[in-house]
């Protein structure tokens, strides 16, 4: 009631990867989470403004109330600037594991040259596979929101480099990793890594804490993009 004005920075939106309700029991925890920040009450000079970057699924930006406002920004500015700092800047190409990351940045990141990827079902397993573009003698670097195990990335790598890509590296938003899946990405015991660089933001604490100095990972701060934000 005293309050002049109320915004909530939420980097990363937790529940985002639970929308969907597929057995009897099972909660949309994401639109749950969305109606409780949507009845934080209204403060003098009008509803809560909310930050979230990237939000997994593009559906929940209306999952939120009236009560709130929110501002959905993005981290691929940050990935533009350092890709552009890069030696090898003029050979880059841009990989999306799925049609959903695809759909989700291409608009960002339309003057690189474009990969797209996709998963097809063969028996019991899924199989990445490339759908178009041309990895040979590239630099390719897959961008999605957000890694978890990194199982898709993985094998998106390979993928790429038995196509003939120079070198591959990933961009992810929020980089989970829960029981510290990111070992997978470390170099191998003779040196050798898969990935020249992996690129994360600092929406995730705790996994940048653990990754912090360890190659290939690299680490984007928000925090000039959340001031933007807020306009400070």
């Amino acid at each position: 009631m005293f309050v002049a004005s109320f915004t909530l920075v939420l980097p990363f939106f937790p529940t985002g990867t639970f929308e969907r309700m597929e057995d009897e029991g099972d909660i949309a925890t994401a639109f749950t989470l969305a109606r409780i920040v949507s009845n934080i009450p209204i403060s003098r000079g009008g509803p809560t403004s909310l930050v979230i970057f990237d939000i997994h699924a593009l559906q929940e930006r209306f999952y939120f109330g009236d009560n709130v406002l929110p501002c959905f920004e993005s981290g691929i500015p940050l990935l533009k600037h350092r890709l552009h700092q890069l030696t090898d800047s003029t050979n880059i190409s841009i990989a999306f594991p799925d049609e959903g990351a695809w759909k989700r940045f291409h608009n960002h990141l339309q003057h690189f040259p474009t990969i797209i990827c996709t998963k097809v079902r063969e028996g019991d397993k899924r199989i990445v596979r490339l759908k178009e573009g041309e990895a040979t003698g590239r630099h390719v670097v897959i961008v999605d929101d957000l890694v978890q195990s990194g199982g898709t990335l993985i094998e998106c790598q390979k993928v790429l480099q038995s196509h003939g890509a120079l070198k591959v590296s990933a961009y992810a938003t929020h980089g989970v990793f829960p029981a510290k899946s990111w070992e997978k990405f470390l170099p191998k015991d003779n040196g050798e890594q898969d990935f020249a660089y992996f690129w994360i933001t600092d929406s995730c604490p705790l996994t940048v804490r653990e990754v912090i100095g360890k190659p290939p990972f690299e680490v984007l701060s928000l925090a000039g993009s959340i001031a933007g934000a807020l306009h400070i």
